[in-house]
């Protein structure tokens, strides 16, 4: 699909409604624009959040484990 897509005098662009559906974007989302030798290649990207756990947070989560599977040990 070739589609012209106009810029704004900030650098602003809409992608039609054709071709976010056609790429997964509904609603909000984000496009990775990444330069290539033959022009900019647009796709679809996707941020995750990511938590930096503490030493304290990480034995809890070891308790909480150890309690959830305490009950499906193998016996020797």
């Amino acid at each position: 699909m070739t589609k012209v897509i106009n810029i704004n005098g900030r650098g602003t662009l809409t992608l039609p409604k054709e071709l976010r559906q056609r790429i997964g974007l509904t609603g909000e989302g984000q496009v990775v624009a990444e330069e290539t030798p033959e022009g900019i290649l647009l796709r679809a990207g996707a941020t995750f959040p990511v938590e930096i756990y503490t030493d304290q947070r990480v034995a809890e989560f070891a308790r909480h484990n150890e309690q959830a599977l305490a009950g499906f040990r193998l016996k020797k």
